[in-house]
């Protein structure tokens, strides 16, 4: 199957016509704009070793639906006591360079490329990618990272240098997540991992209706600030029928 070669235009074609493998397109760069219509429309970029820039619209695709997370019983407690600083947008760059740097055992090197950085530190400085960060005393532990469009938060990769400091991280920004609206948590692919938190596979097509109706929503752009702490904002995942804050 032919697969579209990117040149300066910013244009993708539909995501539908995506390879067996989810490649929809191949070239272009991490220019904020191409990374913003690539999210809108459902596809986002994989750097392979070896291979021109990737991008991607997997069928099935792994999310979240918001509320409907799942939190384990030994994850709440470890929630609950707070062993962790948890803030936001106070450290992109380096959330980003960390989740680089991190050795995956199934996988051979990094595709958080310089170049990928820096396209996401301009998404970062317009409002539109963010960070979630563990800290320990003084010392970033734990974090994640991922973009918001609408009511769609599209997770990219979290690291930890401790037991449980990305779970925390996410937790509690899932718990903002719901109470600021938020539709969907995007997981992209497949891992274990997420499935714990209740991430479901859909159909390419189910997924993509419900994207554009989501992006319908008001970005939530800018810097954000998280109003709880992490047993606070579990707390709006265990009973999501609480106050909002």
């Amino acid at each position: 199957m032919p697969v579209y070669l990117l040149g300066e235009e910013l244009i993708f074609p539909p995501p539908e016509g995506a390879s067996d493998e989810g490649i929809v397109a191949v070239g272009g760069d991490f220019d904020p704009r191409r990374l913003i219509l690539a999210y809108s429309e459902g596809i986002f970029p994989w750097p392979t070793t070896g291979f021109p820039l990737l991008w991607f619209s997997p069928d099935p695709r792994f999310l979240i639906e918001l509320p409907d997370v799942h939190v384990s019983r030994s994850l709440r407690k470890v929630v609950r006591r707070e062993p962790y600083e948890i803030t936001v947008d106070t450290a992109f760059e380096s959330v980003i360079v960390a989740c680089g740097e991190l050795p995956r055992p199934t996988q051979a090197g990094t595709w958080i490329t310089d170049d990928l950085v820096d396209g996401y530190l301009g998404l970062h400085e317009l409002g539109l990618a963010h960070s979630v960060e563990a800290w320990e005393g003084d010392e970033l532990v734990g974090g994640l990272y991922g973009v918001s469009l609408g009511g769609v938060f599209f997770g990219e990769s979290m690291f930890a240098r401790r037991p449980d400091a990305s779970k925390v991280a996410f937790v509690t920004l899932l718990g903002h997540l719901v109470t600021w609206g938020f539709a969907i948590v995007d997981c992209q692919v497949y891992t274990e991992h997420l499935a714990r938190f209740g991430a479901v596979s859909w159909p390419r097509s189910r997924f993509l209706a419900a994207l554009h109706e989501a992006l319908t929503l008001p970005t939530r752009r800018g810097r954000w600030r998280f109003t709880m702490t992490p047993a606070e904002a579990l707390e709006r995942l265990v009973s999501p029928g609480a106050p909002r804050p």
